[in-house]
């Protein structure tokens, strides 16, 4: 596959410090190239791989292997910790 893609991404908690001129519950709209991996979003976006603790895609738990497709909508949220 060739081209690019483009995938809707939200930041929750301490993510979004990265990108803070994403408003909260607004999303990014980025363009990759095809065959982009979770992972490799992760790291065009410039998050440190140890403060994502897990990712949904259309509102299911991926791996960071998963092949990005057009459209994808991608969740990505921090450790939580409570008490």
């Amino acid at each position: 596959m060739t081209g690019n893609i483009e995938v809707e991404v939200r930041l929750y908690a301490a993510l979004r410090q990265y990108h803070p001129q994403v408003g909260v519950g607004e999303a990014l709209v980025v363009s990759l190239p095809a065959g982009t991996t979770l992972n490799d979003l992760r790291a065009h976006l410039g998050l440190p791989e140890d403060e994502i603790k897990i990712a949904f895609v259309n509102n299911r738990h991926q791996g960071w292997n998963y092949q990005l497709t057009p459209g994808d909508r991608v969740a990505l949220f921090p450790p939580v910790a409570g008490g």
